[in-house]
């Protein structure tokens, strides 16, 4: 007589992937994970890039915050160069006190040296044409020789600091006789 009750096999219902739908087999599957880990890796890759961009972000604030960091500090030295060149102008003009004059003049080549060393550049605005990024206008001159918005005057220097205008030169502009003065 044979045992009739069923094999294991023949009667435990088969179990199924609680991830897959019936009928997917284990190749689905596999490429389901590799899709998941495909955009896994993108999303690492992006993050990575994003991180790197916030470090070269940050490396060139702290460089550009560096480099103008004395700008306060030029800004209120440049009255005492102002006045040594006032000096200068004054003792050259009553041609008086020759060693005074060479001592003022030395004094000023060591200052501006060591402002230079900082990134201060000076610029004379005579004879160049009115450029209000550059220039600021504080008379007009009646002139028939110059060319209309002419510096043919200059109060004060003007300054750069590593290339970006620090003070503007205080300059006088020339004007057409019969215009505005």
């Amino acid at each position: 007589m044979k045992d009739e009750r069923p094999s294991v096999s023949e009667s435990a219902p088969r179990e199924t992937d609680p991830g897959r739908a019936p009928g997917e087999g284990p190749a689905a599957g596999v490429e389901q994970l590799r899709r998941e880990l495909d955009e896994k890796h993108d999303r690492y890759l992006r993050a990575l890039a994003e991180v790197e961009n916030v470090k070269r972000r940050a490396q060139r604030e702290r460089d550009e915050y560096l480099r103008y960091a004395n700008e306060s500090l030029i800004r209120d030295l440049l009255p005492v160069l102002d006045n040594f060149d006032r000096a200068l102008d004054a003792a050259r003009q009553r041609g008086e006190a020759a060693s005074m004059l060479a001592g003022i003049e030395l004094i000023q080549r060591e200052l501006l040296k060591v402002l230079e060393k900082f990134g201060l550049e000076r610029y004379s605005a005579l004879g160049a044409t009115f450029d209000p990024a550059r220039h600021e206008a504080v008379s007009q001159v009646i002139s028939s020789t110059e060319p209309e918005n002419t510096v043919v005057g200059e109060t004060a220097r003007g300054y750069l600091l590593h290339g970006r205008v620090l003070r503007p030169a205080l300059v006088a502009v020339a004007v057409a006789p019969g215009g505005d003065a």
